[in-house]
């Protein structure tokens, strides 16, 4: 059992690991080692997180959300098997966490008289100076 936070625990069935070769420079161990993870959390059928949750994490997972509803969290930085499954672990943890936490709603305010008039002061004495900038001609030389 995972705590995300006093509400919220992940069960281990809702996980699953495979391991992969790690992409990149390594020597002669990179192709017998099997370092990277790839951690497989099955969201979207997960009982432990609210309706809210699930779709704020959607939005937060990006590409890393699958069509059956699933989280895939990739972790290869490291040539340690364990520290990479322990990045992957600590990724979900964050994303969950900062799934959580519900966005302020924005309050419309209305702009006030004395902001309008000096946008509005600002933009005919712009638009004055353009005017200026018309074509030379012989006589005004």
């Amino acid at each position: 059992m995972i705590k995300i936070n006093d509400q919220i625990s992940i069960a281990e069935w809702e996980l699953s690991e495979s391991f992969l070769r790690s992409s990149g420079p390594g020597g002669q161990h990179v192709n017998k080692a099997s370092s990277a993870v790839q951690l497989r959390f099955e969201a979207q059928r997960s009982p432990n997180l609210p309706s809210d949750v699930k779709v704020r994490l959607r939005k937060l997972a990006g590409r890393r959300w699958t069509k059956d509803g699933a989280l895939v969290i990739s972790a290869e930085e490291q040539r340690s098997q364990q520290v990479n499954r322990e990045t992957a672990l600590r990724k979900l943890t964050e994303l969950i966490t900062e799934a959580c936490v519900q966005p302020k709603r924005r309050i419309a305010t209305k702009p006030s008289r004395s902001s309008q008039r000096k946008r509005m002061d600002a933009k005919t004495q712009r638009g004055a100076i353009k005017a200026k900038r018309g074509t030379v001609r012989r006589d005004d030389i």
